[in-house]
């Protein structure tokens, strides 16, 4: 099966329209698409693992870290009621170790709530956002690291 989130990190079919947002030494932080909701980030490893048990442990400390910061920046930039924290790495040529990192805005209907919100994810081209919010996003989230 093709890892498209490999295909990213390589550079040859990149997921966001946007800038990388961090890179550390394990991990980026990008910004998910297509999706309708601005600021659904997701730290990335940079080698290919498919389970959180073969993270050595800097992996995981960075992780925190992008975490930590990420969090904050959404929350500064969005003023959303809270952050979803998420790591399942089952969908079709995404198996490769991601966590999604999702703002929760104030005014979230009931029926996207929780895991439901990845209704929100893998949008037709026409409801996602347009690339150049993304990027503009992207590149204020970046300067504000």
């Amino acid at each position: 099966m093709t890892c498209l989130t490999c295909l990213s990190n390589s550079g040859e079919k990149r997921i966001s329209p946007g800038p990388t947002i961090y890179e550390g030494a394990y991990w980026y932080l990008e910004h998910a698409y297509p999706t309708t909701l601005k600021g659904w980030l997701v730290a990335v490893l940079k080698r290919h693992v498919e389970a959180l048990h073969e993270l050595i442990a800097e992996e995981f400390a960075e992780l925190g870290l992008i975490q930590a910061r990420a969090t904050q920046l959404l929350f500064e930039a969005l003023d959303c009621e809270k952050e979803y924290l998420m790591c399942l790495a089952e969908g079709e040529g995404f198996h490769h170790t991601h966590v999604h990192i999702v703002p929760k805005p104030r005014d979230l209907p009931d029926e996207l709530k929780a895991t439901r919100i990845f209704a929100l994810l893998n949008v037709t081209a026409e409801e996602a956002l347009p690339p150049q919010e993304v990027k503009a996003f992207c590149e204020l989230l970046r300067a504000r690291w």
